[in-house]
């Protein structure tokens, strides 16, 4: 039984784990949005949504632990000046995941996770 066992192993190790999780949530603090598996997007939801209500409210422990999250200086400086003032009234579901389909090479499902109001998805103009 796999009770109060939650979140996904994704197939690795718990380091490398947390390595991905850190990796992925600086690509989507940098870039708005990104293109990643499904299991990985819904993971990365759940390590993400409580940074970004650490940004909400600046000031240095907010900054340090978020900082102690990421271990990146950019990805914690645009948290804290664009990101977090952006969804100051939002109380809560500040990202979004977009299901995309199938990956050419392995056929894994592929979705988009972004940020909402900042990294809206625009379809390829035909």
């Amino acid at each position: 039984m796999r009770h109060r066992n939650a979140g996904r192993r994704l197939g690795r190790t718990t380091e490398h784990r947390k390595a991905t999780m850190k990796a992925l949530a600086v690509s989507l603090f940098t870039h708005y949005g990104i293109n990643t598996t499904i299991q990985k997007a819904k993971e990365l939801r759940r390590f993400a949504e409580p940074l970004i209500t650490l940004a909400k409210l600046d000031n240095l422990n907010n900054r340090r632990r978020a900082f102690a999250a990421l271990r990146d200086p950019g990805a914690v400086k645009k948290l804290f000046d664009e990101i977090g003032p952006a969804n100051k009234e939002r109380p809560g579901g500040y990202t979004r995941v977009l299901k995309i389909g199938h990956r050419l090479g392995d056929n894994a499902f592929v979705s988009r996770i972004e940020l909402v109001g900042l990294g809206e998805f625009k379809e390829a103009e035909e």
